[in-house]
């Protein structure tokens, strides 16, 4: 049995094309079924519903073999034991650093400040801002990431960002751009070894439904 961690979501509704080359069609509609181990049409693969920032961690850990997760997740998380064969080119937008409209960036992070934070992405944040010398005092956040400057709880933040809308809306604006963010696939590197006959055509198949896809 080949086990495969998905999210809800953009990524998942972005990957049904390619599940679907592969062979793989899910048994529930993963949106109203309350379900989270989905059986799927091949009798030896089913689907584990998962948050995003837990899918490595299933992967990595061996209750999935596979996954796919968002690079910005990959980035936070403990990728040990885990391959990344395919950028899958999917879900694309950037991780960036926002700051109110009024701030002026380059005085904020002259080498020695000290700039308060805002970000789900701690350990990306604090590296980002190493390189630069710059000090940062991190303020851990789920979510609304946007509000924390505008209630003055912070002086800039680190998110995705797609189309900019939402920063725009509460006058905010990106100023940096620390990586591009797109979804990759992941596989446990001891499973790709035991059951390596049934996770590279998977990983074959993958590959050249994107191929085709990225073709103009």
């Amino acid at each position: 049995m080949i086990t495969f961690a998905l999210s809800k979501g953009r990524i998942l509704d972005d990957t049904r094309p390619l599940l679907s080359a592969a062979g793989i069609e899910l048994a529930d509609d993963p949106d109203t079924s309350r379900k989270l181990i989905l059986a799927t049409s091949r009798p030896d693969v089913r689907i584990v519903i998962v948050r995003a920032s837990d899918v490595p961690t299933y992967v990595r850990q061996g209750g999935a073999d596979l996954g796919l997760s968002g690079k910005d997740v990959l980035m936070e998380a403990d990728t040990e034991g885990l391959y990344e064969p395919l950028d899958l080119g999917i879900a694309a937008c950037r991780l960036a650093v926002a700051v109110p409209e009024a701030t002026d960036y380059a005085a904020l992070i002259r080498r020695g400040r000290r700039v308060r934070v805002a970000t789900k992405y701690v350990q990306t944040a604090r590296a980002h801002f190493g390189l630069k010398g710059v000090h940062v005092d991190l303020i851990k956040l789920y979510g609304s990431m946007e509000l924390a400057p505008l209630v003055g709880m912070a002086d800039a933040i680190v998110d995705i960002v797609s189309t900019g809308g939402t920063l725009r809306a509460n006058r905010l604006r990106e100023v940096e751009v620390i990586a591009p963010i797109t979804a990759r696939l992941i596989v446990n590197q001891a499973a790709l070894k035991t059951k390596r006959d049934a996770i590279l055509p998977i990983i074959d198949s993958f590959a050249r439904t994107v191929a085709t896809l990225a073709r103009p």
